[in-house]
This record gives structure tokens, sequence and C-alpha cells, in this order.
């Protein structure tokens, strides 16, 4: 059902447009031809019938009377049947534009007046007419009444009627043989080869024109997981050149902001290890107290504080490389150094999971989370799951949890939630910072809820690479 359903892609809607509309096209010329055809093919018939009739009636004049019937029964034939009575085969004359027209192209032929020729359409039924014309599906006249198949319905003939010097009638009759059926077998071979034929030029055509599009689809996709590309391609309709142009300048500008950014900050925290140098060498002068130790201690924490953004700077400007790699044992290496280490980490996962990362960021994203739920929670619970187009990461650990209203804080940089954190287990507020920073480089997201029955859940979401 998926593969009958309306494509999605613009590729798949053009393609299903074009071959849609050329259907309809050749469905709607093959009609038009058709009855065409069978307008011309009744013209034709009934013009050899209006000559015949001229030619009998110029014989029958030339020709002794006894000999009359024997030349109508002579000329009479399966498409014309040609008899002389004291009545016409037809009452009265037919009002009609064609039969008006067909009397006066008789008129024309015998020379005579129009009065003394009646055209129309007269009914006859076949199985009853005395010359028994032989189409497919027409019993021979010979076969019993009582062995003949079914009579069929009366069919429409073109009845003319002349009136001879001697006040008698010629009469002709020419039925139009049972039409073939409109639709056929060789209606079907010609819409599918001209859709073979058409179609393989619009498909190669709409590919080249879409082309461009999907390569700028995949490449903002990477872009936005944080992978280093190269400028694309400016090809294709000039509108898809102007907006891959415009993604190209996008990119560079993104680029150079997020660069001079990290230089920036990178410059005031090194600039900064000079005067905390200065101030470290004065209190080391003043007089021992209180004073000096608070001075150094704050002192200390600006340090660590310098160092840290300087950690962080630098892995913002990192760049790994992209690559795929088994997320499921990613993941499992980090829970067992952890383990190893003597903390209570556990980690279930669906297996060999393929992922297009950096192992080395994410690596670090994961320990510093497994490492805050080991800190506040006492344990952690790390799961993987899988689907078609998304993973997920969930750490569960037994803390006290987070306040709703500290859960987007504790991911600001240097913010650190004191009444669900202890701060005697050390850090500077960084680490959920580098955690977030690198999963939305993945161009994911990650998130926290308090779970039902106590402690935190940390949920990590990844999209899978669209050309997986």
């Amino acid at each position: 059902m998926r593969r009958l359903a309306w494509p999605l892609s613009l590729r798949g809607q053009m393609i299903a447009l074009v071959l849609i509309g050329l259907s309809i096209t050749q469905i709607l010329s093959f009609v038009f031809s058709r009855l065409q055809h069978q307008h011309r093919m009744i013209a034709i018939r009934d013009e050899n019938t209006l000559l015949r009739i001229a030619s009998v009636a110029h014989l029958l004049a030339e020709t002794p009377a006894e000999v009359h019937e024997r030349v109508c029964h002579a000329i009479s034939s399966r498409v014309l049947q040609v008899t002389l009575t004291p009545a016409p085969v037809l009452e009265t004359q037919a009002v009609s534009g064609q039969s008006t027209r067909l009397r006066q192209r008789l008129a024309t032929l015998l020379d005579t007046d129009s009065t003394a020729i009646r055209v129309g359409v007269h009914a006859i039924d076949l199985h009853e007419a005395p010359w028994r014309p032989s189409w497919p599906g027409v019993s021979d006249s010979r076969v019993p009444p009582e062995r003949r198949a079914p009579s069929p319905r009366p069919v429409s003939a073109l009845a003319v009627a002349v009136r001879l010097g001697d006040g008698r009638w010629l009469n002709a009759v020419s039925p139009a043989p049972p039409p073939n059926s409109f639709w056929q077998w060789s209606m079907f071979l010609s819409l599918g080869v001209a859709a073979l034929v058409l179609s393989g030029p619009m498909i190669v055509l709409v590919r080249r024109i879409t082309q461009p599009l999907a390569h700028l689809a995949l490449a903002a996709e990477r872009f936005g997981r944080g992978e280093a590309a190269l400028p694309l391609r400016e090809h294709g309709p000039h509108d898809i050149q102007k907006t891959i142009r415009a993604f190209n300048h996008m990119r560079a500008r993104l680029e150079r902001f997020v660069q001079d950014r990290t230089h920036m900050l990178a410059a005031i925290s090194h600039d900064l290890r000079t005067p905390l140098t200065a101030l470290r060498v004065r209190a080391e002068l003043l007089e021992e107290g209180d004073t000096r130790e608070k001075i150094l201690a704050l002192l200390d924490e600006m340090q660590c504080m310098t160092e840290a953004t300087l950690v962080f700077v630098r892995e913002e400007a990192a760049k790994e490389d992209t690559h795929w790699l088994d997320l499921d044992a990613l993941v499992q290496s980090v829970c067992d150094d952890l383990s190893d280490l003597g903390q209570d980490v556990t980690f279930t996962g669906p297996g060999k999971t393929l992922y297009r990362g950096r192992s080395v960021s994410l690596k670090r994203a994961l320990r510093n989370l497994v490492e805050n739920a080991v800190a506040y929670g006492q344990r952690a619970r790390v799961t993987l799951t899988a689907a078609p187009d998304m993973l997920g990461i969930a750490i569960d650990d037994d803390g006290p949890g987070i306040a709703a209203p500290d859960m987007a804080r504790v991911f600001e940089p240097f913010v650190r939630v004191e009444t669900s954190r202890s701060r005697d287990t050390g850090g500077l507020g960084l680490g959920m910072a580098i955690a977030r920073s690198i999963v939305r480089g993945h161009g994911g997201e990650i998130t926290l809820a308090n779970r039902l029955e106590g402690g935190l859940r940390v949920s990590i979401q990844l999209p899978q690479d669209p050309t997986r």
C-alpha cells in the first residue's frame, strides 16, 4: 500500500504528475482519433452506397424491365441489398442534416429532382433479412429457427429509396457492420509504448532538476549535525542555483561567526592567566590570616574557571571527523570504564547499532552525564534504543531529581543547582553544558525529567543519518 500511495518527494510527485498528464493526453487523443476514424468510415460507406445506387439506377434505365429483378439480385451483396418494390422502404423522408446532405448528393449524381429521393435510417433484423450477411457472430439463415442463437437487436441501416420513371421504387439498404470494441488491445499497446518512450526522458529530466535539491537537503542536514562540509556546487535550474548559493553564503557566515566567538573566548581566558598569576603573587606576600586564605581560595576558583573555559572552548573548536561507528559498543565502553572504577553503572542495548557521528565527542558527553548520575544519584542505568530514524539513550539515577524550574538552568555554563546537587562533590557546572553542546552538534536533543519512582532521567535523542 505504501508503494501505491502518492509519493512524498518532489521528484516522485513530478514524475507522477508527468505520467498522469501523459496518460490522460494519450487516452483523450485516442478517443478523439477513434471517433474521427469512425466518422470518416461512415462517410466513406455512405458515399460508396450512393455511387452504387446511382450506377444501378442508370443501369436499370438502359435495360429492359423484364431483367430488372435479375439485375437487382445480382448486384445485392452482404453490404448492400437492392430491391424493386411498388412502395418505398421509407414511408417518409427523414428530417436531419445528414439525410438532407445525402439526398442532395444523390440527386446530383442522378441529375434528378430531390423530391423523388428518400434517405433515412431503417431498422432491420439480421435474422429476418433475406440476404443474410455472414458477419462474425451472426448465424446462417439456413439453420432452423429453433437452433439459432438468440436474435440480436435490430441493426440501424442506411436506407435509400429512388422513384424510377415507371413509378416503381428502387430501394437500397446498407447496414453498418457490427462495430469493433472501442477499447482495443492496440490502444493499450499504443499507450504503453508512448508512456515508455516519453517517460524515460521525463524521468531523467526530473532527476536532473531535483538532484541539486537532494544534495542541498543532505548538506543542510549534515551541517546541522556539526559536520564539516565543502561548499556545494551550484548547478541545476537558475532558481535552484540561487538557493544553493544562498546556502553556501549562510554556511560560510555561520562558520566565521562561530570561529570568531570561539577565538574571542579563548583569547579572553588565555589573557586572564597573567593578571591571575600577578594577583596570586601579591596575595602570597600578604600576612597570613583569614583574608589571605580567602583571597587565595578565590584565585584558585577563578583559575579553575579559566582553565575549564579554555577546555570548553577547545571542545567547541575541535574539528573531529564524522564517521560510522557502533553506538552500542561506544556506550558500553563508557559504562564499562566507569564500572571498572567501582561505580554502579549498568547498560542495556539492542546490539550492534550503526551511527554516523564523532566518537570522541560522544564519549565525553556520555561520560559527563553518567558520572553526574552516579555522583548525585548513587547509580546509573543506561539504556540504548534504536528506531529507523532515531536513536535514544536514557540515563536513570536514584537521586533526589531536579525541580522543574531548574531543569533548563542546569545546561547553562557554570550553573550548579545547590538544592539538588551537592556542592562538595566538586565541578564547575560545565559538564551538562558540554554534553548538550555535543548532542546538539550531532543534530540531537537532550532533555531531563523526574521519574515517578524517584530519581532523574536524562534522555538523548540522536537522529539517524538520512543516507543510511
